[in-house]
């Protein structure tokens, strides 16, 4: 048993992108350090870094706020805020974003107004979903579904009308009917699109919650959010749990972008040959 764990890990270590990694983390760790105690070590002030605390002391921050459920309580307010508005978006913009790329008739009809209030930031919506919808915790939910739903319909409307025509001729002429193109041609031609769009959301999604929920209060009582965790350490003059809180962003997002290229992975089997 003990050999097999060895053997993983030894596997594990072999892997050049890990190797890289790790030392790319390790390096701005480094630089991180001492851009924060220059201005101890050398009495000048490195703009933009030196305000920051050391990792150190980010670090104790961190292994005072692990054991508080209050930490877990915003960890899990945030991904279900973020997992519910994604979803959303991916069930209403992918049939929304296939529809645009195979009718022009829908095309005609629905693209403009989208066109016009695509460029508006998601941002710009909070405070008017404050004033609109009942509760914050609907209103966190909308700008959260307006993060990833213009993405998600970019990418997927692209994808589909950038299909090559000739595959579509070439099953035509051998009888594939109308269901037949989108099943096997449209719709797996467009996944690479909708795994980029997905993933691309996501991200903007992870902003869009966590300003919303500074903005709004943090939604419910019982759980602020990572968002409204940043906004009460500024507040309460903490600079490692702001840092905390930011790194704890950075973590939700890689989980949730490395999920997404996951299922990809699994869901698109010919690109495992690239």
């Amino acid at each position: 048993m003990t050999s097999t764990k060895k053997s993983f890990f030894a596997k594990l270590m072999g892997q050049v992108t890990l190797k890289r990694g790790v030392s790319a983390i390790l390096i701005f760790l480094v630089i991180w350090h001492v851009g924060a105690l220059f201005d101890d070590w050398f009495g000048v002030d490195i703009i933009g870094i030196g305000l920051v605390p050391p990792p150190a002391d980010v670090f104790a921050a961190f292994l005072e706020v692990i054991p508080k459920i209050g930490y877990w309580q915003s960890w899990v307010s945030s991904f279900s805020r973020v997992l519910t508005g994604f979803l959303v978006a991916m069930l209403i913009g992918i049939p929304f974003g296939l529809l645009l790329a195979v009718n022009r008739y829908f095309r005609g009809l629905f693209f403009p107004p989208f066109e016009i209030l695509r460029p508006i930031p998601p941002l710009a919506w909070v405070p008017a979903s404050l004033i609109f919808w009942p509760t914050n915790e609907m209103s966190i939910a909308f700008v959260t579904f307006l993060g990833a739903f213009f993405t998600i319909v970019i990418n997927v409307l692209g994808g589909a009308r950038s299909i090559d025509i000739s595959y579509l001729r070439a099953a035509q002429s051998m009888g594939a009917s109308q269901f037949d193109l989108f099943w096997k041609i449209v719709l797996p031609g467009t996944l690479p699109s909708i795994f980029t769009g997905a993933a691309v959301g996501m991200g903007i999604t992870w902003e869009v919650v966590l300003a919303a929920e500074m903005i709004s209060g943090g939604g419910t009582q019982g759980g602020g959010g990572l968002g409204f965790f940043i906004w009460n350490s500024y507040m309460g003059g903490s600079l490692e749990q702001i840092v905390v809180g930011m790194i704890s962003i950075g973590i939700a997002g890689y989980l949730s972008s490395s999920a997404i290229r996951k299922l990809g992975y699994f869901m698109m089997p010919w690109r495992r040959l690239f």
